[in-house]
């Protein structure tokens, strides 16, 4: 089935004394590319192992993770340091007692100043500890991640099917239009000779309308240009019902751009109103395509 670049999933799990929180989340691109935040210090022990994981199921887009540790602190996490309060105390008693001025008279402003109190919550030393927890949830939100993922492949390639099939109807209302354009060309041809010439009193030459009209036809000829225009919504049609569409995204996009560039050239050489409109109408189903297929992984 196809996947979707885009998708979200996130996952809970508690562990003893603590909880971790996974989210993923993902947005186009041609590359893969990752970013992974934490609210503890725990990213550069986990990055390898993280990214190893995520690219066993996401072949490209930017995928942001997000990992959440919620562990209610204990009375051994912060420590006030007595040396480096007193060195703050004294220094400024100090100077308040040669500037004249009334020293201070409470501590709590000291505690915000750096060095006074000690953060002793540094997760580094647990990371054996909170790494198959953390990597637990990120596999638990990885599965929702990609199920959503499905989901919006599953429907992009309903969609994707009914515009090639539109495609096809269009192709061969121009490929049944074709005959008539050289036709409708033969006699607008004989009668503006006719018309011409006939103020001299002079027939136009059967022969020299047909060469002019061999000219012409030969000018206007697009079965080549339909066959490969077909060819290419065919075969984009496999790849899309192909059972290993998985990854597929840039190959779609190529025969995408093939398309557009057939339809360009029919709309070039198409010397009739009727085709016109109707490759412009297969221009718009072509963009339409080329827009969803941006979302293919």
């Amino acid at each position: 089935m196809l996947l979707s670049m885009t998708g979200f999933g996130e996952a809970r799990i508690e562990g003893p004394g603590f909880a971790v929180r996974a989210e993923v989340r993902a947005v186009n691109n041609r590359y893969f590319k990752l970013s992974i935040r934490c609210n503890e210090s725990l990213t550069a022990a986990a990055e390898a192992e993280i990214e190893a994981f995520l690219r066993r199921s996401i072949r490209r887009g930017t995928v942001q993770v997000n990992l959440f540790v919620d562990r209610p602190p204990s009375s051994g996490d912060f420590q006030i340091n007595r040396e480096v309060l007193l060195s703050y105390w004294n220094q400024l008693t100090s100077i308040a007692v040669d500037a004249h001025a009334t020293p201070p008279a409470k501590l709590d402003a000291f505690l915000v100043l750096p060095g006074v109190i000690s953060d002793r919550s540094d997760p580094t030393g647990r990371v054996e500890e909170l790494k198959p927890i953390l990597m637990a949830a990120l596999e638990q939100a990885t599965q929702e991640f990609d199920h959503m993922r499905q989901v919006e492949g599953r429907n992009m390639a309903d969609d994707l099917r009914r515009n090639c099939l539109e495609l096809l109807e269009l192709a061969e209302r121009v490929r049944a239009r074709a005959p008539a354009v050289i036709e409708n060309y033969r006699e607008r041809l004989r009668e503006r000779l006719n018309r011409l010439l006939g103020a001299v009193d002079v027939q136009a030459a059967q022969d020299d309308i047909l060469r002019e009209v061999g000219l012409f036809a030969e000018r206007a000829d697009i079965s080549e240009e339909l066959m490969r225009f077909q060819s290419h919504i065919e075969q984009f049609l496999q790849a899309v019902d192909s059972p290993s569409a998985e990854g597929i995204g840039r190959r779609l996009d190529f025969m995408t751009q093939e398309m557009v560039r057939e339809i360009n050239t029919l709309g070039a050489k198409a010397n009739d109103v009727e085709i016109s409109a109707h490759v412009v109408q297969a221009k718009t189903v072509v963009e339409r395509i080329r827009e969803m297929v941006q979302n293919v992984e």
